[in-house]
């Protein structure tokens, strides 16, 4: 049975969260990072997302000016897209969150979490995240918050290295055993 049929079926028993688009935040120091952050509808719960410059300056220009990008390329194919989707958060690997674009039949393709947060804003396809996922990786929501967590289990090697080595010279030791635990995990999978 191919994965897909198997993912449908789970689908139909999973339970899971909707979540909706809040605000993007550029990273201070951050090389060309900025953070996504998404709610779940009551707003009570947060869930950060990295994405990079380029992505960032997507998203950015839809919140700035819908209008202007109503006949960019990706507002241009979703308009011939024949079918009813949803996207879905299924886990997290290797510091990516794992998502998939499904159709009505079952049909799905694998997306970065950037790309589903950009065709969720663009389009009325709805994000879910599996409620077990968003428990372990959400936080309490305050829109007065002034600044955002990024789970470490989120970040790619480079930027965790790169953490670690910015913990290390600001002397933040127990951060930098946090990174240093992260980055030894994934090693030891590979």
């Amino acid at each position: 049975m191919p994965w897909y049929s198997t993912l449908k079926r789970k689908r139909n028993n999973m339970k899971r969260t909707l979540l909706r688009f809040e605000t993007l935040q550029q990273v201070v120091g951050g090389e060309g990072m900025a953070v996504i952050l998404l709610t779940d509808m009551e707003r009570k719960l947060g869930l950060s997302v990295v994405c990079d410059e380029q992505m960032a300056y997507q998203i950015q220009l839809r919140i700035n000016n819908p209008n202007a990008c109503r006949n960019l390329l990706p507002e241009t194919l979703l308009s011939l897209l024949p079918s009813t989707y949803e996207m879905l958060i299924l886990g997290l690997f290797e510091g990516q969150y794992q998502v998939v674009l499904m159709d009505e039949m079952g049909d799905s393709v694998r997306l970065r979490m950037s790309d589903a947060v950009l065709l969720s804003l663009i389009s009325d396809i709805p994000l879910y995240i599996e409620n077990g996922l968003m428990q372990r990786q959400c936080f309490p929501f305050d829109e007065k918050a002034q600044s955002i967590a990024i789970p470490i289990n989120t970040m790619d090697l480079q930027r965790l290295r790169s953490a670690l080595d910015k913990a290390v010279e600001n002397e933040n030791y127990e951060l930098a055993s946090q990174l240093r635990d992260e980055i030894r995990k994934r090693n030891e999978r590979s």
